[in-house]
């Protein structure tokens, strides 16, 4: 190990040299410190080397051309951004993979010319291995954390306007103590720290995993090699993964966290005790255990993943199967074969537009909604009451993604909003509650507020010790405390089935964790006949939304109906709101934009995710809603294309020219694929010719290789000697009848009635080709649902 008092770019410089991987996250990036690095890097670029570079947002010091320089300049480089919301956020480390060792450099250098060359910096350079390990590690942690974006064109533009916006209103000087004090307040601590429950004693799979465990073994049947199991939280998620690996030989038990993979092993070995287990993760690394159990962060450094064969394991098993849309997961599916995949999660629902059921080929074996597991008497029921929240957030500044921190922060702390949440609290309550907040800051001021009116209440957040940890939740088990406060403490991989009361005292910026932090009170526990949820609303983003998890069938497009008192069909749960909440959300779903907004918004930000103008599919998958339907909203994929201002002159031509044919092809009634596979064989023969005639007999090897796949022919199979006469009478026949004429189907030969010049037909095939990607995928994916449980 050594010191580095000066002159850090020297030391950068030799490294690089040498380096396959370079992997570097500084809080701030300047154009001077990309300019003075960036000869160095590309000359490590063109030798082939992996380079990763993460930069923060923080006070919104990075600089924007600074972002453009090492976008530009670095086209083969993963280049992105951690949003820290106001957070602390101040690592500078530089880390590299040589031949023969790994370097670790820490220190107070950011990535700027005067930090880099003549500013007093000090840093630490070392080469153990362990370090450079353990490093990695969290580097991947963090490069790959939800709340980073790669950035490209569009990304960098956005984050230029905050910029400059941010930068116009006050000096960063001004703003620093604030913010930091901010930091402070809320923590660092973002992910959710697990805390065990006693081991349960299976050996045979419960009701729930038993209806799965079918699921799966016909979804393996049907000629699938990929599959998602969605089981409400308390239903048993790992041990159902355990039973299905009976099928396999070797597998592979991919999560986020250690304590996801410490508890998962353990259920494994319950039901596997004759199998070897182990770890992979940043301190132990066994590469021949019949079970593996790996962190996603370590086991997708590009060195680790060499390491195995692409078909190393007979089954993967990816657990919080949502996390699985992030950038780091791919690296991981797309080395791996397994002869199958298994993604298990509670909650599929995600606000960030992506489509975790893109992973799986959208094949879903089995799903099960918290209320149908209380509907079965899996789960306990519930007693929701909705009371109004007293913060009014028409005054407090909304961020782009989140409130005003400070500002909430005071609103939160005023005397009557905390005497209110304690009045409903005293009112509804039971036993033993959990209160989620959504800052460090306002857990505390709960509980020394609830403590001072005589409640034993305990705040309990990242920064707490294990030790603690485990005794306030033995406090909350025998009855020495009655609530405890946290943030996101109790997210995922947490049950304490006593629970018997939740309070919601933050606005829902997210339905993903809403869901999963009702399932903390859903486990059913000896003398627990309910579970009581005392929910704050309010008038913030997405209040109206929220209740829409307790009616799962609702479609997003139909807004939802507040009702004072209702009983959720199929059980017991009452979902109960004060007179003031069903005024309050039935004015904000009135002034909710529209649903054509919705999608234009969305269009805007998969747009801004990609860096380019997303394809027909791009959006279905990753916009976030559970399903789209642009065809009525707009006509066409490129109709609404010509709504969002993306076609250019040209195409506006073609657009105008050609609209009822691409009209045609987003709404010609599909019962079965047939049209749209024939669309696919006229494709196929080019753009000057797709939409020239072409007869059943060119279609049929097409036809019967496509449909024939294992995860179709169940579906819509045909019999190889019937195929010609099935595609005259159904699909050519019947489209050319209902077209209006816009199809033909004369002298065996089925077409469209347009004239193309030439100088279109390339744009137009594109367009084609997209509609027909998209409706081949959803009507697969739809025909691929299961009735879960009823």
């Amino acid at each position: 190990m050594k010191l580095i008092t000066s002159n850090l770019v020297e030391e950068l410089k030799s490294l690089c040299a040498d380096a396959t991987h370079i992997s570097w996250v500084t809080a701030f990036a300047m154009k001077s410190g990309a300019e003075l690095m960036l000869p160095t890097l590309q000359r490590a670029q063109a030798r082939g080397a992996v380079i990763q570079i993460l930069v923060g947002d923080y006070l919104n010091i990075t600089q924007p051309d600074a972002l453009t320089l090492l976008v530009e300049a670095l086209p083969d480089a993963e280049i992105r951004m951690y949003r820290t919301f106001g957070r602390s956020f101040h690592p500078k480390a530089y880390l590299f993979q040589c031949e023969a060792s790994g370097h670790v450099i820490v220190g107070s250098s950011n990535l700027s010319k005067s930090a880099l060359s003549t500013g007093i910096e000090w840093s630490l350079h070392t080469v153990d291995c362990h370090t450079y390990e353990q490093g990695l590690d969290e580097f991947y942690k963090l490069f790959y954390s939800e709340h980073t974006h790669q950035l490209n064109t569009l990304r960098i533009a956005q984050y230029r306007e905050q910029y400059e916006a941010a930068n116009s209103v006050s000096k960063l000087s001004t703003m620093w103590d604030a913010r930091e004090e901010t930091a402070l307040m809320y923590g660092t601590q973002r992910e959710a720290i697990v805390i065990h429950d006693p081991p349960e004693t299976v050996f045979e799979p419960r009701p729930a995993q038993s209806l799965a465990l079918t699921a799966l073994y016909d979804t393996m049947q049907q000629g699938y090699d990929k599959a998602m199991v969605v089981l409400a939280t308390g239903l048993g998620k790992t041990y159902l993964a355990a039973f299905f690996a009976r099928k396999f030989d070797r597998v592979l038990f991919i999560a986020h966290r250690e304590e996801i993979l410490e508890q998962a092993k353990a259920s494994f070995q319950r039901i596997h005790p004759e199998r070897a287990a182990g770890f992979y993760h940043a301190v132990e690394k066994n590469r021949d255990a019949e079970m593996l159990f790996a962190s996603i962060f370590t086991i997708a450094q590009p060195q680790h993943l060499q390491k195995f064969g692409r078909d190393a394991f007979d089954l993967i098993v990816i657990d919080e199967f949502h996390h699985a849309v992030a950038p780091v997961y791919s690296k991981v599916l797309a080395h791996f074969q397994p002869a199958f995949l298994l993604g298990i999660t509670a909650t599929p629902d995600r606000l960030d537009h992506k489509d975790v059921f893109a992973l799986c080929d959208g094949n879903v074996a089995l799903e099960v909604h918290f209320l149908d597991a209380i509907a079965r008497g899996w789960l306990a029921p519930f007693h929701y009451y909705g009371v109004r929240d007293e913060i009014d957030y028409a005054h407090i500044r909304w961020a782009g993604t989140h409130y005003d921190e400070e500002q909430l922060i005071h609103a939160q702390q005023d005397a009557r909003v905390l005497a209110s949440i304690y009045e409903n609290w005293c009112t509804y309550k039971q036993t033993r509650t959990i209160g989620f907040c959504s800052s460090v800051r306002q857990a505390r001021a709960l509980a020394d507020y609830f403590m001072r009116r005589g409640a034993r209440a305990v705040a309990l957040v990242g920064t707490n010790s294990r030790h603690e940890r485990k005794r306030a939740r033995e406090q909350l088990l025998n009855g020495a405390v009655d609530i405890i406060f946290t943030v996101d403490l109790f997210n995922e991989g947490v049950d304490i089935p006593t629970v018997d009361t939740l309070l919601f005292v933050r606005p829902t910026e997210s339905l993903a964790i809403f869901t999963q932090q009702i399932g903390r009170g859903l486990r059913l526990a000896n003398g627990k006949e309910k579970c009581v949820i005392i929910d704050c609303i309010g008038n913030y983003r997405n209040a109206d939304r929220k209740l829409r998890v307790f009616y799962p069938q609702l479609v997003a497009s139909k807004k939802l109906t507040p009702q004072q008192v209702q009983v959720i069909d199929g059980t017991n749960c009452v979902v109960e709101l004060d007179l003031a909440v069903v005024d309050l959300l039935k004015e904000m779903a009135r002034k909710n934009t529209s649903y054509k907004a919705q999608m234009l918004a969305a269009y805007v930000e998969v747009k801004a995710d990609l860096g380019r103008r997303p394809s027909y599919l791009d959006m279905y998958l990753q916009c976030g809603f559970v399903d789209v339907n642009i065809a009525r909203e707009f006509g066409s994929f490129v109709g609404m294309l010509k709504q969002v201002g993306e076609l250019t002159e040209t195409e506006l031509e073609i657009f105008t020219r050609h609209e009822s044919l691409l009209v045609e092809i987003e709404k010609t009634a599909m019962t079965k694929s047939y049209k749209m596979v024939v669309l696919q064989a006229m494709l196929t023969r080019g753009e000057q010719l797709f939409a020239t005639g072409i007869t059943a007999k060119e279609v049929a090897p097409l036809f019967l290789t496509y449909l024939n796949h294992p995860a179709r022919k169940w579906i819509d199979g045909v019999e190889d000697s019937k195929v010609q006469t099935v595609i005259e009478k159904m699909p050519m026949t019947k489209w050319a009848a209902s077209s209006k004429g816009l199809a033909y189907f004369m002298d065996g030969k089925f077409g469209f009635n347009v004239e193309i010049e030439p100088a279109h037909a390339a744009v137009l095939h594109e367009w084609v080709s997209e509609i027909c990607e998209f409706r081949l995928h959803r009507y697969f994916a739809r025909k691929a649902e299961r009735v879960t449980v009823n």
